[in-house]
């Protein structure tokens, strides 16, 4: 008996002792990881200079099981419900998990690394659980219900529709048996979007042209083939000449190569990258994808996984999404036969002795446009020069339309060489952001551009917007300018108007806060930024010579506005061909009615009208990284639905005087500083005065001459 007492005694003391060790290597975590700590910097923009990759696993692991017990503190509060105790407690819980995953996904995106992309296919099911540990548990989903949606208001109102369509949404009323597959399912779906994302990027970078001789780069200029040739000696090919790929299908570089075997190869490559049976395919990934979601959407009660999908979306329905779309389509598609008959036309009188393809679009699209305009590509590039266009165009038009003013902080840490931050200022003077602009593309960047927050605005945790814009511009070497389009332009304007709408956000609670708006909504405050690029007063005012330093010309000017429709049938085609297979890949019913990845691909274009062999759809099947890793599944059609909302506003506003700081103001209170706090559509409706109609679009955007 004594010999039980001192065993049990040091047992008791070995206990303590470990319960002490573990408390203080807790408490070691939590200070010394930075990850694990409010910043200290501005308005907590992220320690760049403290936070190591190997970092974020600890981090991940500590804020877990802190989260876990908020939630279950949550979940077993023996108090009555109420919106304190219950929705206000989710909205406070797991800061230090939001923060780490905030900054680790926003990396990833933009600046990955093999350890980074291991970290992110570990733990991507392990992120999966923990929102069905909080999303599927029936004991808080009960609390909500439970709590009197009559006693609240306001922002307190909207933030429990919320989160009650998020518990909806995932499957809370469940049985526990159906919440075990779907647990499984949600699981299998985050590795394979990680895997997927990690594929195509590796793809991406294998599928660049590699081109022996100068003479095949005939039509580039002097910056291209500078970038072209700094690519290939990187990749340890000197001598060579590389041509990277973007994530679409058409490549920028197209419009310019005057040789046609060129073209065709840059084109196939960029086409092919993804379906080459190599470690760059991503064929298969894509076959486990959507038959997952479909199960998914029928453990649910749903047909498809569009009709669960979009329930909390502007278009409620996929039917309704799709008759959209195919209003447009019609218009547009003749649209863009009449200009492919255009380009046949000059490939003709030049004697070309081929049928227009794919890879011949752009480089005689560009010539039927001088002809038909006076208008040439590479007459109007040198005036547009990247950081003249942002500090003398986006940011000029940001102070015409909205007052605000930016500030160049060195002294803030940047996650890579390229980035740079900014302080922004609202009319006022008074500080109101930080803004992050990343511009230059990189072999370890997601292709496209976009923007996110890295701190969310939110009046309860007394955070402002700490927001960055990705771009993937070719960097300029030896001293050239980096010189881009008009289409890049215009994303310019476009990512920045996203931008606005963070930097405008308002709100009480960062889960209804600034862009946090559903899919087919977000877009349309960037796509109204866009009109900023044709304000006459705003292109003369950015639209500079990068060699005379001579502002654009008023003829010049004039002839860009006159060709603004130029080419609108092959661009909303495009996109109306991607969206309607977002949308149809996501329509299946039965999982039998899944066809191998480009069967399906063909057979979905024809059936609405789509198959144009020379206006393929903005993004492959393949490479559709919106769709299988991008947030988009069954929302790509969001884009034409956002158009579709920015053209009757930018009617409203041209009927009213234009851009205006006036106009800007209103467009400022009744859209881009309420978030998701009120109802969209009544707000929509309050700028202007009706509903959303698809007339604006099909007129502004020509598709009815």
């Amino acid at each position: 008996m004594m010999y039980l007492l001192n065993k049990n005694a040091t047992l008791t003391v070995v206990a303590i002792a470990t319960t002490c060790m573990l408390f203080a290597q807790t408490k070691s975590i939590k200070q010394t990881n930075p990850l694990l700590r409010k910043s200290t910097l501005q308005y907590q923009a992220p320690r760049f200079d403290l936070i190591k990759d190997t970092d974020f696993k600890p981090a991940f692991d500590y804020a877990f099981k802190e989260h876990d017990a908020e939630i279950e503190k949550i979940a077993n509060n023996p108090a009555k419900p109420t919106f304190q105790n219950t929705v206000l407690a989710l909205e406070l819980s797991g800061q230090d998990l939001t923060r780490a995953a905030s900054i680790f996904f926003k990396i990833t995106s933009a600046n990955s690394n093999p350890t980074l992309q291991a970290v992110e296919e570990e733990y991507a099911p392990k992120f999966a659980a923990h929102n069905d540990k909080i999303y599927l548990n029936s004991k808080i989903y009960k609390r909500i219900k439970a709590l009197n949606l009559s006693l609240l208001k306001g922002e307190d109102k909207k933030l429990k529709e919320v989160y009650l369509s998020y518990f909806e949404l995932a499957g809370a009323s469940l049985s526990d048996t159906d919440k075990e597959k779907m647990k499984d399912i949600n699981q299998q779906l985050a590795s394979l979007s990680t895997q997927f994302s990690n594929t195509l990027l590796k793809a991406r970078k294998n599928g660049a042209l590699l081109i022996d001789n100068l003479q095949e780069l005939d039509g580039l200029n002097d910056a291209d083939i500078a970038a072209a040739k700094a690519k290939a000696t990187e990749a340890g090919y000197d001598g060579k000449y590389m041509l990277s790929l973007l994530n679409t299908t058409q490549q920028p570089l197209l419009q310019n190569l005057k040789v046609r075997t060129t073209r065709e190869k840059l084109f196939k490559a960029s086409w092919v990258r993804a379906e080459k049976n190599d470690s760059g395919d991503t064929r298969a990934i894509i076959e486990k994808i959507v038959k997952l979601r479909l199960q998914k959407a029928q453990l649910m009660g749903k047909k498809s996984y569009a009709e669960w999908k979009l329930q909390d979306q502007m278009a409620k329905t996929p039917e309704r999404a799709m008759e959209l779309l195919n209003m447009i389509a019609g218009p547009a598609v003749e649209k863009a036969k009449k200009e492919a008959k255009d380009i046949q036309d000059l490939i003709d009188k030049q004697n070309g002795g081929f049928k227009l393809e794919p890879w011949d679009w752009n480089f005689y699209a560009e010539q039927v446009r001088k002809e038909k305009y006076d208008l040439n590509a590479d007459e109007i590039k040198p005036y547009f020069e990247v950081k003249t266009v942002l500090e003398k165009g986006v940011f000029y038009a940001a102070k015409k339309m909205y007052g605000l003013t930016f500030k160049v902080r060195k002294d803030l840490p940047v996650y890579h060489p390229d980035v740079v931050a900014y302080e922004v200022f609202n009319k006022n003077g008074q500080s109101i952001a930080i803004y992050y602009l990343d511009f230059y593309t990189r072999d370890n960047k997601e292709g496209g551009a976009w923007m996110d927050n890295f701190v969310q605005q939110s009046y309860l945790l007394k955070q402002k917007p700490v927001i960055y814009n990705v771009y993937n511009f070719a960097k300029p070497v030896d001293g050239n300018p980096s010189l881009i389009n008009f289409k890049d332009v215009t994303t310019m304007f476009h990512e920045f108007g996203h931008t606005l709408h963070g930097l405008f956000a308002s709100q009480k609670y960062a889960s209804i806060s600034g862009t946090a708006v559903p899919n087919d909504y977000v877009e349309f405050p960037s796509q109204i930024n866009e009109h900023a690029a044709l304000d006459p007063a705003v292109l003369k005012n950015y639209a500079i010579h990068n060699k005379t330093k001579e502002p654009i010309p008023q003829a010049l000017v004039d002839k860009i506005i006159k060709a603004e429709t130029f080419n609108k049938g092959y661009d909303v085609t495009e996109n109306l061909a991607a969206a309607t297979l977002d949308l149809l890949w996501h329509s299946v019913q039965n999982e039998a009615d899944f066809k191998p990845v480009l069967d399906f691909e063909t057979a979905a274009l024809k059936q609405y009208g789509l198959f144009l062999n020379e206006v393929p759809p903005r993004y492959h099947t393949p490479y559709f990284a919106h769709i299988w890793s991008g947030g988009y599944s069954a929302g790509y059609y969001a884009y034409t639905w956002s158009k579709t909302l920015d053209y009757n506003v930018y009617d409203w506003m041209k009927a009213n005087g234009g851009m205006t700081m006036t106009n800007c103001e209103l467009f400022k209170k009744y859209i881009l500083s309420v978030g998701n706090s009120v109802d969209l559509n009544k707000a929509f409706k309050n700028l202007i005065g009706h509903d959303m109609q698809v007339e604006p679009y099909i007129n502004n955007a020509g598709l009815n001459k």
